[in-house]
């Protein structure tokens, strides 16, 4: 299983995840629970900004899911989709700019 996730690691360093990005996402699919950036913080060592940053990122490239939680403070939790999700997210991405450049040359030919 462990020759699978350095494939995967390889691949989303080939479309340019960063190593902290990676380490992220490998710590919460390890976790298997919701976790808040503090928690990741302590995890990791790494500064609350960076964390911050990273997450955001890859909540944006959808590789982790966020619940707003609410515990006399509002806040989110993080979850990674599973590596199936991440690829078939992945997969999609690819062939819709493919479409999109597909049509755009199409469109410039005429």
């Amino acid at each position: 299983m462990e020759d699978i996730y350095e494939k995967l690691e390889a691949l989303l360093r080939s479309l340019g995840l960063k190593k902290t990005e990676l380490r992220i996402y490998r710590l919460l699919l390890e976790k298997k629970k919701p976790m808040r950036i503090t928690e990741i913080v302590k995890e990791l060592g790494i500064s609350e900004r960076s964390v911050r940053e990273h997450v955001l990122s890859l909540y944006r490239r959808g590789m982790l899911r966020r619940e707003l939680i609410q515990q006399g403070w509002l806040g989110y939790t993080y979850t990674a989709v599973s590596p199936g999700e991440l690829l078939e997210n992945i997969k999609r991405y690819i062939l819709e700019r493919i479409s999109e450049l597909e049509r755009e040359f199409k469109g410039t030919r005429n």
